[in-house]
């Protein structure tokens, strides 16, 4: 980052997927998501072909700029921190990140992942991450996870900015469109053990709807993953060819379970869910990623300051 903030013993860490930076290395890639086990050959080669299709992921580089106006944000608050970033799957991976904060002097720390619905899945996978960088790091490094903040003021607001201006771009109306919100489906199996994940996306994109003064709209799981095992549901695939046949011709999809560009939005919306769109005759567009829109920013500026008062 070229902006530093006053160094103090108190920080923020960042953490997001992380993504393949050399299509040569995908197999490895792939093999670290799967918890060491090595993937086939064929889907080394289809993901490899969709990287390719759409020039790579942005993952990190956009989280890398989410940070820095983190940074510049809590800084013009009067609140500056040193906001870190840390990868579960690929570099800058978190427990680099800790042994950064370590050797700066950090002494406490607020965790935020960047996905704002809880679920075992998802964000417990990376508190256990962070459980063995801090264990495996000597020093007095203290970290506040924030396990959810989906809730937060600004989030909605940033997200109906968003709504707005893709609707501008259009010329429509909400009532000229029906939109769809979407965030990463799960194994159904998470349903069954009780896990707050699909009540916390279904609620959310409830409080959006209402907020937006939608009259015609839903709900569907994208970017399930290639198991035979069941997945939460609708997909959205199958809300798309349930909404063609109600007699809808504009659809605009708001995908809520997600905070940047990156494969889940520039492959499975704007290639795969576009292209089966138009075969159903359907004028399909997303809103834009929130990335480091200013009110974005500002929410989880928000979110560090109420985790830090928390103490």
């Amino acid at each position: 980052m070229q902006y530093v903030a006053r160094m103090n013993d108190h920080a923020v860490l960042l953490m997001a997927y992380g993504t393949v930076d050399d299509l040569s290395r995908m197999g490895e890639y792939l093999q670290d998501v799967a918890e060491g086990r090595a993937p086939s050959p064929e889907l080394v080669a289809e993901m490899t072909r969709r990287y390719a299709r759409v020039g790579g992921s942005p993952l990190t580089r956009i989280t890398l700029e989410q940070a820095l106006a983190v940074e510049r944000e809590l800084a013009r608050r009067g609140r500056p921190r040193r906001v870190y970033v840390g990868m579960r799957h690929w570099a800058p991976r978190i427990r680099e990140a800790v042994e950064r904060m370590t050797a700066d002097g950090v002494r406490r720390a607020v965790g935020l992942v960047m996905a704002p619905h809880y679920s075992s899945l998802s964000v417990e996978r990376y508190r256990r991450r962070l459980a063995e960088a801090l264990a495996a790091v000597p020093g007095a490094l203290e970290v506040r996870l924030i396990e959810r903040w989906w809730r937060a003021p600004r989030l909605q607001e940033a997200v109906a900015e968003r709504v707005n201006e893709a609707l501008a771009r259009r010329e429509a109306a909400p009532s000229d469109v029906y939109v769809v919100f979407t965030a990463h489906s799960l194994p159904a199996r998470v349903r069954e053990a009780g896990d707050p994940y699909e009540s916390e996306v279904r609620e959310h994109a409830a409080m959006l709807a209402g907020r937006l003064g939608l009259s015609r709209w839903s709900f569907a799981f994208q970017s399930a993953g290639a198991t035979r095992e069941p997945w939460l549901g609708p997909s959205l695939i199958e809300e798309l060819r349930r909404v063609a046949a109600a007699g809808e011709r504009r659809v605009l999809v708001v995908p809520i379970g997600f905070v940047c560009d990156h494969m889940e939005v520039l492959y499975d919306l704007d290639v795969e869910a576009w292209e089966f769109a138009a075969g159903l005759g359907l004028e399909l567009w997303r809103t834009e990623s929130l990335n480091t829109n200013p009110t974005f920013i500002a929410a989880l500026a928000d979110v560090v300051e109420t985790a830090e008062a928390l103490g």
